[in-house]
């Protein structure tokens, strides 16, 4: 259970490599220790963030999972509920993707569109049936500011991002009154590997600093979060600019 103060004893990452995820698992550790289960692919990259958790002082469990075979989604995550109870469980796999090929390529569209939505579909489903069985538990999906209005530049990856903004915001609603909570963080431009040789945008931020806030969050019982939180305002305003305005913007 997540104690009085918002620490929980056991966190589940799908998305076990996730430099996000593995930022938020360590701010918990900060408070104690944490049972973590990392569900990845086997690898040197799953083994390394496994190793860099325990010297943080978590116990550390592992279950195979691959964000595009959904065939093993719900198996994944019943062996992740296997060991006890999960308190959090953060959605964090994710592909960015070469943009101008995404709208051009059949096969990077659909790869895109298969991590980032249908697998994150598919996992939710999973995840709320573990956590209606177990009567309590705070899911968390990283999503993302781009799926809040289509941008020339990177229109397919944040309308796979819109699809999985859209899903958990539900499931925010269905889940309520079981009093399982849903929090669901749309993070600017976060500088990770997956965002390295791409210019800044600005408010950019850490995995460090989108784990203050998704730990803040959690802790509050916040359902939408923006990280840094002054991206909040910025995507309001966007949201509402004429098109033949927006357009022309350089975002």
């Amino acid at each position: 259970m997540i104690d009085a103060v918002g620490h929980p004893s056991s966190l589940l990452l799908l998305g076990g490599t996730s430099e996000i995820g593995l930022a938020t698992a360590e701010k918990y550790l900060e408070g104690g220790p944490v049972r973590v289960v990392l569900a990845g692919r086997q690898s040197p990259r799953l083994a390394d963030a496994a190793a860099r958790l325990t010297r943080a002082g978590a116990t550390i469990e592992t279950v195979e999972f691959d964000a595009r075979d959904a065939a093993v989604h719900t198996e994944a995550v019943r062996k992740a509920f296997a060991g006890g109870d999960i308190d959090v469980a953060i959605v964090a796999f994710g592909l960015l993707g070469d943009q101008e090929k995404a709208w051009q390529d059949i096969d990077v569209a659909v790869e895109l569109a298969e991590v980032n939505y249908v697998a994150a579909v598919s996992v939710g489903v999973a995840l709320a049936a573990e956590f209606r069985r177990q009567g309590h538990g705070h899911l968390v999906a990283l999503s993302s500011v781009a799926a809040e209005r289509a941008r020339r530049s990177n229109f397919v990856y944040g309308s796979t991002k819109a699809g999985l903004d859209a899903f958990y915001t539900g499931l925010t609603e269905a889940l309520r009154s079981e009093g399982i909570g849903v929090t669901v963080v749309r993070p600017g431009f976060v500088h990770t590997k997956m965002t390295e040789g791409l210019s800044p945008a600005p408010l950019s931020t850490t995995p460090e600093k989108v784990a203050e806030v998704i730990v803040s969050a959690v802790s509050s019982g916040k359902e939408q979060v923006w990280a840094p939180a002054p991206l909040r305002a910025v995507m309001t305003v966007l949201r509402h600019i004429p098109r033949p305005i927006f357009r022309r913007l350089p975002v």
